[in-house]
């Protein structure tokens, strides 16, 4: 009698398994499949949508920014220099006082008035205390030496300037110009308003506003 053959039998069963396993891996595929294909589809993740901020644009009007408002840093005042000696009081008195000696003139006087022959030597009244009421306004002792100063009408009496001592100062000789510089323009000044090229009251203004510059429009040109 013929015995069966184990190596036959034992190949058919391992068969049967690896078909068994086929089978179950087939029918596992297709499950998935169908079970995907059932489900409601999940939306796309998006990125958030980013609202873009305000841009401002500054304009002629627009307030500051923030860094305006931060104070700036306060500078420290230098100190002032030390106050120097005052100079002697004959110095620096080449133009007048405005507070002792404005000016002043005659009231109601003419240009025709002025221009007669003799007619400043005939006004001119300056009494010895006068000069030492001007002097003392100035805080220059009294007398000085002769050619030094000169007790000087600012409006002269030429171009109808008044004795008052408003009208009155201490002139010196130096610096230069000085009391003989300032003649000649009164000169000057009496010719142009005797000839008709200045009026009166013009040339009046012009030396007892700063006789000084008057000299350098008149007569120093």
């Amino acid at each position: 009698m013929r015995r069966p053959l184990r190596g036959s039998r034992f190949h058919l069963t391992r068969l049967q398994w690896i078909a068994v396993l086929a089978v179950i891996a087939v029918f596992g595929i297709t499950f998935a499949i169908i079970h995907a294909a059932t489900q409601p589809s999940q939306p796309a993740a998006t990125a958030p949508t980013v609202t873009p901020s305000a841009v401002v644009t500054a304009s002629a009007t627009s307030t500051p920014s923030a860094t305006a408002d931060v104070p700036a840093p306060t500078e420290t005042a230098a100190p002032a220099p030390a106050p120097t000696a005052a100079p002697p009081p004959a110095v620096n008195v080449a133009l007048p006082n405005a507070r002792f000696t404005p000016g002043q003139a005659f009231v109601g006087v003419t240009a025709s008035q002025v221009c007669t022959s003799g007619w400043a030597s005939a006004h001119r009244h300056v009494t010895q205390e006068q000069y030492y009421q001007v002097y003392g306004e100035y805080g220059i002792h009294y007398p000085q030496p002769y050619g030094t100063y000169e007790l000087d009408h600012l409006i002269p009496l030429e171009l109808g300037g008044d004795n008052d001592n408003a009208n009155l100062w201490p002139e010196p000789a130096s610096p230069t110009p000085g009391f003989h510089e300032k003649d000649d323009l009164e000169n000057a000044l009496h010719d142009m308003v005797c000839s008709g090229a200045l009026s009166l009251s013009a040339a009046q203004h012009a030396i007892a506003t700063n006789w000084y510059a008057a000299y350098q429009a008149y007569v120093a040109r």
